[in-house]
């Protein structure tokens, strides 16, 4: 069997490259650098909203994928061997 699209696998890897940034922050913190870092601490939870944000749109279009695939096994069979086809004549042509 295929492997599937993993959408959570996907967003936990995000969510451990924002926790890696979080860190590199906290340890880059001096006296003088305050104000500094206070904006990038607002960057971080912008990112963390965007990243959420992303996360739920990127579900709800994999299920919608998932459901059209379901319902309609043989057109989407047909539109990827087209797709394949296609493909396939131009790589040949190189």
């Amino acid at each position: 069997m295929a492997d599937k699209f993993d959408a959570g696998k996907l967003a936990d890897e995000l969510r451990a490259l924002v926790g890696d940034a979080e860190d590199l922050l906290k340890s880059s913190l001096n006296v003088d650098g305050a104000a500094l870092h206070g904006r990038a601490q607002a960057g971080v939870r912008e990112l963390r909203a965007r990243l959420a944000g992303l996360e739920q749109q990127l579900g709800d279009r994999a299920r919608d994928v998932d459901d059209y695939v379901r319902e309609n096994p043989w057109q989407t069979i047909a539109v990827v061997g087209g797709v394949a086809l296609l493909l396939g004549l131009i790589m040949s042509r190189r």
